[in-house]
């Protein structure tokens, strides 16, 4: 629309001051020929009357003569003889003659002009030769009398004048109905481009059912079914996705709810075989002992997957109590025996207290100071203070090698391993994925970075009051 307007001002600007300088040129260029013809013939009839060669007093009356010949009296006459001059009016200066003006007179024998501008108003000046021959005004040789004409072209202005306020008022009008027409040829093509951004715009928020009208056969029309056949054919395939990702969750959640039986028992039978296991040749006592481990290490992968299910139908619930933040971490610790394997920065009992469900602040805890045991290097840290605006902050700290910078953004990934070439570990690869979604229902935040003296560094930031319990949801 900017361009059309722009387009549409440059082009009645231009039509207009063409116009403009086409007429003024006219004008003028009329007002310029009578002046210069009436002038001719009033001193081809004067002409006869001076004598030859011509006195002061017949120079001023042949001036004055000239001057009344023009009805209005707006002419100035100056004629010039030799050192001899003349003008109509007493002491006239006759500031408008300029040297060049009578420099072409006295190198021709032509009529010339010129228009001068003289602050308040322009100036025609006419300066021509008197030629006459035995007393009779003719076209023979110059008789050395010259006649400069001034002639106050405050009509002609006042014409100009006129054309202009005439081009004014038809160019804006003219611009103004070209504004209008670009509204309407701006609004009928942007309207279907307008419904194109609402409806790419609801497509981006999820809203897959999302078609535009078709109208018409030009390319919009293609376009907006060009979209609709491209929002179909995505929200079909979403559909499938979100279909066989429903699946692949019912199909980990009872896969893990039908080996919870089997492993049950699976676990009662190695608990009793560990006891025996000294009485064993050393052959049966090392099988035993493995089978016990895989055994223990499926169950927490079958726990670890019936947790990751509840989240992802949305069945995780937080049971909120009031605690001492610190006593649940020295409890933390002393469960898993790692009392003694990390170097612990609490504030005193009671000191810092908040409302978390306490299996579940047990879980991220557990699973950072295992991962940090497990993957880096001792001594590992565990801190706990108040950060500013009323929260807590819990910080592991392993001394390894740290977490490459390809892997940082992935570490919080469900089964992700950093080593492509590595099929097995000690975990399930679950569990910083259960400690983020534990910490996001508390309403927290947790992150992974590398510390600038070494090691990695997990940092898990929860709010100190919470009003009511939040469920988890599917990611």
């Amino acid at each position: 629309m900017v361009a059309f307007a722009l387009v549409a001002a440059l082009t009645a600007g231009t039509t207009g001051a063409l116009t403009f300088r086409e007429a003024r040129t006219g004008v003028l260029q009329q007002s310029q020929d009578t002046v210069i013809k009436l002038l001719r013939t009033h001193v081809d009839r004067l002409a006869p009357e001076l004598g030859v060669p011509p006195g002061e007093f017949e120079l001023r009356r042949f001036a004055t003569s000239l001057a009344g010949a023009e009805p209005a009296g707006t002419w100035r006459v100056l004629v010039a003889y030799g050192g001899l001059s003349a003008t109509s009016a007493p002491d006239d200066p006759f500031e408008e003659l300029t040297p060049a003006l009578r420099a072409a007179v006295n190198s021709s024998t032509a009529t010339v002009f010129q228009r001068v501008d003289s602050g308040d108003h322009t100036s025609l000046v006419v300066g021509m030769s008197v030629t006459f021959t035995a007393g009779t005004a003719a076209t023979g040789p110059a008789s050395g009398v010259q006649v400069f004409l001034t002639v106050p072209q405050t009509t002609e202005q006042a014409y100009v004048d006129a054309l202009v306020t005439a081009v004014e008022r038809a160019t804006v009008p003219a611009l103004g109905l070209a504004v209008l027409l670009a509204l309407l040829a701006a609004r009928g093509v942007l309207r279907p481009v307008r419904a194109l951004r609402r409806a790419t715009r609801s497509i981006a928020e999820g809203r897959l059912d999302t078609r535009l009208d078709v109208n018409g056969s030009d390319e919009l029309a293609d376009l907006s079914h060009t979209f609709n056949e491209t929002a179909a054919a995505l929200e079909e395939s979403v559909a499938e996705l979100r279909g066989m990702e429903a699946r692949a969750r019912r199909f980990a959640a009872d896969v893990s709810h039908e080996l919870r039986t089997p492993l049950a028992a699976m676990s009662a039978v190695t608990d009793v075989l560990d006891e025996d296991a000294a009485h064993l040749d050393p052959d049966t006592a090392t099988a035993v002992r493995l089978i016990s481990e895989e055994t223990v290490k499926l169950a927490r992968l079958v726990d670890d997957l019936m947790e990751i299910s509840r989240f992802d139908a949305g069945a995780a619930v937080l049971h909120l109590d009031e605690i001492d933040l610190a006593e649940s971490l020295r409890r933390t610790l002393a469960a898993r025996a790692w009392t003694d394997l990390v170097d612990v920065r609490l504030p005193p009992p009671d000191a810092l207290r908040g409302r978390v469900d306490p299996r579940r602040l047990d879980v991220v805890v557990a699973n950072l100071v295992g991962n940090a045991l497990r993957h880096g290097a001792r001594p590992v840290h565990l801190r706990l203070y108040e950060g500013e605006g009323r929260i807590a902050v819990v910080e592991v700290l392993d001394s390894g090698p740290g977490i490459p910078d390809s892997v940082l953004p992935h570490v919080f990934e469900r089964f992700y391993k950093s080593d492509a070439a590595r099929t097995r570990t000690e975990g399930s690869g679950l569990g910083l994925a259960i400690t983020a979604e534990n910490v996001r229902m508390h309403g927290g935040t947790v992150r992974a970075a590398n510390h600038p003296e070494g090691g990695a560094v997990f940092t898990v930031e929860l709010p100190l009051r919470r009003d009511e319990p939040t469920r988890g949801s599917g990611q």
